[in-house]
């Protein structure tokens, strides 16, 4: 069985879900003045503040650290579910906007579309629409009302079809 390959942005998201948790910790148990060396310290004037206006900073630092990271685990999260639309499970009833990797010629059973994001998807009905070649249209599938059905439609054309993602 070949190695799944995920795309660009499902990486992004899934190291995100790993690492900025346990980065928040780290950086939690450090005080910003521990953080820099003393000619950074220096440098930028924090020296200067008393401890009482280095303790606010270091606490406002640290909730500002929280809400970031609680912000870009959220957008991994909606990023790895968006990822997924299409699979096994509805995880999303937004449609998906990209380009089609190569040429496209037409609808047709069985046949096989390739998305810029990396997904594939098979046609699973018998749609039919024959036209000449166009370098990679700008494509749009949406989901169906109900089950698990998604429509791929070609921008420029009325017609779809009827499409199941495969990888």
């Amino acid at each position: 069985m070949p190695p799944i390959r995920l795309p660009s942005s499902a990486r992004v998201a899934l190291l995100a879900l790993v690492l900025l948790p346990l980065a928040g910790t780290a950086w939690a148990q450090q005080k910003i003045e521990q953080q820099m060396t003393p000619e950074q310290f220096r440098a930028t004037g924090l020296d200067r503040l008393s401890p009482e206006q280095l303790a606010n900073l270091n606490d406002w630092l640290q909730g500002k650290l929280q809400l970031e990271t609680a912000k870009a685990v959220e957008v991994a999260k909606q990023e790895q579910a968006d990822d997924r639309r299409g699979l096994f499970e509805r995880t999303s009833n937004e449609p998906i906007a990209a380009k089609l990797d190569g040429e496209f010629t037409g609808f047709g059973r069985g046949q096989r579309f390739t998305l810029d994001n990396g997904q594939v998807w098979q046609q699973v009905d018998d749609a039919s629409l024959t036209i000449g070649r166009v370098a990679n249209p700008q494509v749009k599938l949406t989901p169906g009302i109900i089950g698990a059905s998604w429509y791929l439609s070609i921008d420029g054309y009325n017609t779809r079809a009827k499409v199941q993602r495969v990888k």
